[in-house]
């Protein structure tokens, strides 16, 4: 896969990928010639589609390693999200209103967290450290018999960083409680199977790994223990009750399409593209770019957060913006002048998140474009033209 225009450097993949051209001529029919919808089971047309989407279902339950029934279709990780913690929410007050999440999550969890506190939830925000991890004793002491849920992010989105997922899942099963996970970062960048890593409910998104937008998925484990949720949507009973409205049928079949690609992908993270960020991060400190954030944790192969010692990240951006794409952090809170709230939990003060950009490489990357990105970068720092500037 390589870049439209080959003078422009794409560094910005945790904001969205390009669509895999397998992705698209995949979809392409279920425009036009297949437009059936996946309901209308009566006629043969309306059969074949449906076929489609359980085979696009059969390979998102493949890659996670869950049963297909697990796999309700959304619109992406914002509304599986909203979706999970609101549905467990409302349906398990017979155990109690408390929920545990980090403040590093992604806006769509700590908002959704404010609006259920708003209708009586309780919810505490545990700690990270200065790599962005987890306190697994902290969790220990403020996990209780009353927790509904804990949620914690797969990878960070802003920088890369891994949690110990596993063992989170550990701590909260022994309390009876759910474990929510974002992977939209991590899915096709690394393995995550919900079953080695104890995940009851997890939420994806196609357009992170090479698929179209506008279409992600839920997972909701079905034993050991049985997650069940109150519906978001209603009207119809698509989705098992789960998320009605008529299915995405172009966009489902690029989801299923990305998902049995994942593996290839996966493969391209952990040899090019993890060599390509290492290289990254090498010339940052070589020649005294920045600083490399969570340089400590394990991370994600594609994910860079570099904290300019001399500029300012606004300034760089307006600098580069018509020659390569990086950013300040997520592309959901992209036009939010405030700090980032990951950097700031992580112990950064507000001048320090300020001078720090996110790098998110891509499967169709190169080592000459980290090479040019690499040269611009010091030409910059080297004449100072633009430290501390806004």
């Amino acid at each position: 896969m390589q870049n439209n225009t080959s003078d422009f450097i794409y560094f910005d993949h945790n904001a969205t990928t390009p669509v895999d051209e397998r992705v698209l001529e995949a979809m392409l029919p279920f425009f036009s010639k297949k437009f059936a919808n996946a309901a209308s089971i009566t006629y043969s047309m309306g059969l074949d589609t449906r076929a489609m989407v359980d085979n696009a279902r059969n390979k998102i339950a493949h890659l996670l390693n869950c049963i297909d029934q697990e796999v309700t279709f959304t619109s992406g990780s914002t509304e599986g999200l909203n979706t999970a913690i609101k549905g467990i929410f409302w349906r398990y007050q017979i155990k109690g209103k408390h929920f545990i999440s980090l403040p590093t999550e992604h806006q769509a969890v700590l908002d959704t967290l404010k609006w259920i506190e708003k209708q009586g939830a309780e919810v505490t925000y545990l700690s990270v450290d200065g790599n962005g991890l987890i306190d697994l004793q902290e969790l220990e002491k403020a996990i209780r018999n009353d927790t509904v849920a804990v949620i914690a992010m797969l990878a960070n989105n802003e920088t890369g960083v891994i949690q110990p997922i596993k063992k989170i899942a550990d701590i909260v099963h022994n309390r009876k409680s759910i474990l929510i996970c974002d992977a939209t970062q991590a899915i096709g960048k690394i393995k995550v199977d919900v079953q080695e890593l104890g995940i009851d409910v997890l939420t994806l998104s196609a357009h992170k790994f090479y698929g179209p937008k506008g279409i992600g998925a839920l997972y909701l484990r079905r034993r050991n223990p049985r997650v069940t949720i109150d519906a978001l949507m209603h009207g119809g009973g698509h989705e098992r009750g789960n998320r009605s409205g008529t299915l995405n049928v172009p966009g489902i079949i690029g989801l299923g399409k990305a998902a049995d690609l994942a593996d290839e992908f996966i493969a391209t993270y952990q040899t090019k593209v993890l060599l390509i960020r290492k290289y990254i991060e090498e010339e940052i400190i070589k020649y005294k770019i920045g600083h490399i954030n969570a340089s400590e944790a394990e991370k994600i192969p594609n994910t860079i957060n570099i904290r300019l010692d001399y500029l300012t990240a606004e300034s760089v951006i307006k600098k580069i913006q018509h020659q390569i794409a990086v950013s300040t952090g997520s592309a959901c809170s992209a036009s939010d002048p405030r700090p980032s709230h990951v950097l700031l939990s992580m112990g950064l003060n507000e001048d320090e998140a300020h001078h720090t950009i996110r790098v998110s490489l891509g499967i169709e990357n190169t080592i000459e474009e980290a090479q040019k990105f690499i040269k611009i970068l010091k030409e910059i720092t080297d004449k100072r033209e633009l430290a501390y500037t806004t």
